[in-house]
């Protein structure tokens, strides 16, 4: 467990981050990520196919001779639920930061763009075995309170069980909103069925959290591999050229078919690495989503 301190300048560094490089770009209206469409009239732009006829401004097209369309923003109450993965396979990192690291930050980044108006935040936080939770409220103190526990969850809690945190995601949300889940999917379990279930009824979000050495080995000899969760061992030659390009074979695999499962589950998919700019692909990966729901393509 970190200190006071730590914990407070860590939450610090998080919100400069997010609010000096997002706010302002993603803020204005919850088109990336409130399903549907709100009752306050915004921008207009040029009709495309697909588009929902019911919202033709008509003025505008007599105006300029061209169909155009009048965007709508969002005047609910959003309700954001946050299912974070804080395992043993998360405390891993070999780049600019841990995977558990990168979590906090995207869960953090992802309550500070919703939490604006009134809008509430709960967590699941998967901790091994278990589970903690947080019912949906508004307000920073409540954001920064599940963030902080997400800081003092100990780092060998052991496997969590992705699948049991995502139906009691279900049982807790029944209003339609917003469900963001962050982990590495290295689960074994089925938690693709949940996912689908969580996903006909919300707008579901899915952020895999990856570290360059999970894709590849480096050529530094021979290297001694231990699984956090399990605590089994092995003995690796990583000068074999053989032995690098089947493990880089098989991390692609796996990969393909978390993205697989995630997409077949109707949920929306984005990878953050622990060696890239994460905030920058947080920022492309929302405005594709955004370009999706106006053109009426799934991005």
């Amino acid at each position: 467990m970190i200190g006071l301190r730590d914990r407070h300048a860590a939450l610090r560094t998080i919100e400069l981050e997010v609010l000096r490089r997002l706010d302002g770009i993603l803020q204005g209206d919850y088109q990336g990520f409130i399903p549907g469409h709100g009752t306050e009239l915004g921008e207009a732009r040029a009709y495309q196919a697909g588009d929902d006829v019911r919202r033709i401004d008509w003025n505008l097209t007599a105006r300029t001779n061209q169909p155009h369309i009048r965007d709508a923003i969002a005047d609910r109450e959003l309700e954001t639920t946050l299912v974070v993965d804080l395992s043993a396979s998360m405390s891993f990192g070999t780049a600019l930061r841990e995977k558990r690291d990168l979590a906090v930050a995207a869960a953090g980044a992802v309550g500070l763009l919703t939490q604006r108006g009134g809008n509430r935040i709960g967590g699941i936080l998967l901790e091994g075995a278990n589970q903690t939770g947080f019912p949906a409220r508004s307000g920073r103190r409540h954001l920064q309170g599940v963030l902080l526990r997400m800081l003092d969850t100990p780092r060998d809690g052991g496997a969590a069980d992705l699948a049991a945190g995502l139906r009691e995601c279900d049982r807790v949300s029944r209003r339609r909103g917003l469900v963001v889940v962050i982990s590495d999917f290295l689960d074994a379990g089925p938690w693709h069925q949940p996912l689908a279930v969580l996903s006909r009824r919300h707008d579901t979000m899915c952020i895999e959290v990856l570290d360059p050495r999970e894709s590849e080995l480096p050529e530094v000899g021979s290297l001694t591999f231990v699984d956090p969760e399990t605590g089994r061992k092995r003995w690796v030659n990583t000068n074999s050229a053989v032995l690098r390009k089947r493990f880089g074979s098989a991390a692609a695999r796996q990969r393909r078919e978390i993205g697989r499962r995630i997409r077949a589950a109707g949920a929306d998919h984005m990878v953050l690495r622990t060696d890239r700019d994460w905030v920058a692909d947080l920022v492309m990966h929302i405005a594709r989503r955004r370009r999706g729901r106006t053109t009426g393509r799934r991005p």
